[in-house]
């Protein structure tokens, strides 16, 4: 760990927001960059001169370029797995032979689509995805998304083991019509085992004579699929150095690309790999992910803050806080470096949030008036997403605005119930309209801003490991036979006697 360059983040000065817009005429323009259709704008934030300084200093110390480098060239840079993180392969930046093998994969994936959408699987109206984690999430926000003009296929997306989730998935689908697509890695994932076999029976209820016919298999372990019942012509790979929650990309994202249009699909890798040009091509003090790792970083280090909020003022966004939960908090949420040594500083932050304006009736009052810091990050699209009259979307727009404009100029008042301390930072991003371009690159950006901050702390991003406990010991339960604590054995014995 860089400890000098920690310190001299930790003793910058704080200085109000009001101050730093005062005293730099020239900030907008300092912190302010436009990239692939999305503007960023980090003028809200602390950040000014003397700390990108200090950052740029860290980030020099920490490697920054070498481990970027490292990334894109496909290296073992997921070190305790011993193995590459080739996302960024997926939308063609990265090895030549790991983009060839992606591009052949996403080949085989495209002759599938093109066989079920002519009719070759039988008459297909309806997609059930069944995942968990990333193999969930990324198409279930891509599909709500992009998707709201409905198209020729209904989807849902199932993740929860809980039977409800599933029995509302396929309440209105024919089973005779229906397209199973199973998501799993290792394809051996429990809850998504379950929920597939319980889906396999539901059609051989209704009479399906081949249940196994309508499936298709999603994985990086293809031989278990195969295993499993799937045959090999409906088995769509990708590659083990494809992270869950970095898979959207590769085969995982087949449901997206079925149901969207394929062009759709290829506008969101490239998309996505024009985030990646920037991020590995720009000087860091312009470098979109960067800068927002540097915020990240300072709000975790400087000021202590343990939470993040994010407010997507656009309803087609609303499934992006989750996402980048699992995203932030997966990747970032790690307690030793990556050679194993305590951290000894604080890593990710909470990510949490929701739409706008419905958050600002519940959670605003906390963060304009409560004792807790907390950065907020508002996401809105200027190009409005209905055909309803213009004072929507205008209304939509200002209130996001707003709310920035308030959290840091706050206001005084005699009556302390009535004050806003106001020096409240956030950042705003502004897609010009949401389309697979820009959500792609809005996808991107995030990941690429979670490897900064990973960079910079010497952690590993790409492992997590912190999931499997709770995993192993829930199997060990559900065998039975095991003592654990006398509240966990008492909770077992009341609901399973």
């Amino acid at each position: 760990m860089a400890t000098a360059d920690w310190t001299a983040i930790e003793a910058l000065p704080r200085i109000p927001l009001k101050q730093l817009f005062a005293d730099d005429a020239s900030r907008l323009a300092l912190l302010t960059t436009d990239v692939a259709g999305i503007h960023f704008d980090f003028s809200k934030t602390h950040l000014d001169a003397a700390a990108l300084d200090a950052f740029i200093a860290l980030a020099k110390a920490s490697d920054l370029a070498g481990k970027r480098e490292a990334l894109f060239a496909g290296e073992p840079v997921n070190v305790t797995e011993g193995r590459a993180a080739e996302h960024t392969a997926e939308r063609g930046e990265g090895s030549d032979d790991s983009v060839a093998r992606a591009a052949a994969y996403h080949a085989r994936m495209r002759g599938l689509i093109d066989a079920i959408e002519a009719e070759a699987l039988g008459p297909i109206r309806h997609i059930l995805h069944i995942g968990i984690g990333g193999s969930a999430l990324g198409p279930e926000l891509l599909i709500d998304a992009l998707g709201r003009e409905g198209g020729r296929y209904d989807v849902a997306i199932v993740s929860n083991v809980d039977g409800c989730a599933l029995e509302e998935a396929i309440a209105d689908f024919d089973p005779h019509a229906t397209l199973i697509a199973v998501a799993s890695k290792t394809f051996t994932t429990t809850e998504t085992l379950l929920n597939a076999e319980s889906a396999l029976d539901w059609m051989r209820e209704h009479g399906v004579e081949d249940p196994y016919g309508h499936v298709v298999a999603l994985t990086a372990a293809p031989d278990k699929a195969i295993e499993w019942g799937v045959d090999e012509t409906r088995v769509l790979p990708f590659a083990e150095s494809v992270g869950g929650r970095y898979s959207l990309w590769s085969s995982i994202g087949f449901p997206a690309a079925l149901a969207l249009g394929w062009d759709a699909f290829e506008a969101l890798l490239e998309g996505g790999a024009e985030m990646d040009r920037h991020f590995r091509l720009t000087d860091l003090r312009s470098n979109a992910p960067v800068l927002a790792a540097f915020a990240d970083l300072y709000y975790t280090q400087n000021r202590h803050c343990e939470t993040r909020g994010v407010f997507a003022y656009d309803e087609r966004l609303r499934l992006l806080p989750p996402y980048l939960q699992q995203l932030e908090m997966e990747s970032n949420g790690k307690g030793v470096t990556a050679d194993g040594q305590p951290v000894g500083r604080p890593t990710a932050p909470i990510t949490w949030g929701g739409v706008g304006t419905d958050a600002q009736h519940a959670v605003f009052q906390l963060l304009h008036q409560g004792t807790h810091l907390v950065p907020l990050e508002f996401v809105a699209v200027i190009e409005p997403g209905d055909d309803l009259a213009e004072d929507h979307h205008r209304q939509l727009l200002i209130n996001a605005f707003a709310q920035g404009a308030a959290l840091m100029a706050g206001r005084a008042n005699a009556d302390p119930a009535r004050a806003y301390p106001g020096d409240r930072p956030s950042t705003t991003i502004l897609l010009d309209e949401l389309d697979p371009r820009t959500l792609g690159a809005l996808i991107a950006f995030y990941e690429q801003r979670t490897f900064v901050g990973a960079a910079l702390l010497g952690i590993n991003p790409f492992d997590q490991f912190g999931v499997e406990l709770g995993k192993e010991m829930a199997r060990a339960a559900d065998k039975g036979g095991q003592d654990f604590d006398p509240s966990t054995d008492d909770l077992i014995r009341r609901a399973f006697g």
